[in-house]
């Protein structure tokens, strides 16, 4: 999406809406409170987090930001790439994605690009052209094609690149269960965290991958 274009790029396919889909939605509306209670919301998560991705995270990077919300760290990983950098900010809401275009715009951010898509269809990001990739909270709460989101955080990271992927909830409230968790990780090299009761780890790809 270009910032000035005043319009909001949806990279979805179209697809019937299924009991899969509706559920997803669900889900989807839980982990997005009002927008002005975001803030409030992040405040005690966000130091821990930042400190967890900070060392990763460097000017001139190219970050993705994956169900991105209400862009909450979105703005957070623009300043640590700098302008030289560029963010790819993702989700499945319309409504979160024109809030963070209008916020871009108004604090002259030229270095986001924000589309509505599920993660698990990134064919606008290139192959191996994502040094971080940030994904928080975000597998928990799909409910179908997880395995896909997976698979594209594998496909647009650069071998060298890193992965932060956390659960925001354990089930029943979150839908990632041990054994899928434990599954996830494997397709990784973990480099810290991945105890699943801690709901976090920093991955990268595991040598060998092309």
């Amino acid at each position: 999406m270009n910032m000035n274009d005043g319009k909001v790029e949806d990279r979805r396919e179209k697809q019937p809406i299924d009991q899969n889909t509706s559920r997803e939605a669900r889900w989807t509306f839980l982990r997005r409170p009002p927008a002005f209670l975001d803030p409030i919301m992040n405040r005690f998560e966000s130091p821990k987090i930042l400190r967890q991705i900070g060392p990763y995270v460097n000017n001139g990077q190219v970050v993705a930001d994956l169900g991105c919300g209400w862009g909450y760290y979105t703005f957070t990983l623009a300043d640590l790439v700098g302008s030289e950098g560029k963010v790819y900010t993702v989700d499945l809401s319309k409504n979160c994605i024109r809030s963070i275009q209008k916020k871009a715009i108004k604090g002259g951010y030229h270095n986001i690009e924000a589309c509505v898509s599920s993660a698990a269809d990134l064919s606008f990001i290139k192959d191996r052209s994502v040094d971080f990739v940030f994904a928080n909270g975000l597998l928990c709460s799909m409910a179908k094609n997880r395995e896909g989101a997976v698979n594209e955080i594998k496909r647009i990271l650069i071998p060298e690149g890193h992965a932060y992927i956390s659960l925001g909830a354990l089930p029943p409230f979150g839908l990632i269960d041990e054994i899928e968790w434990g599954k996830i990780l494997e397709g990784f090299s973990v480099e810290r965290g991945g105890i699943y009761k801690d709901l976090w780890s920093l991955v990268s790809l595991k040598r060998g991958v092309a």
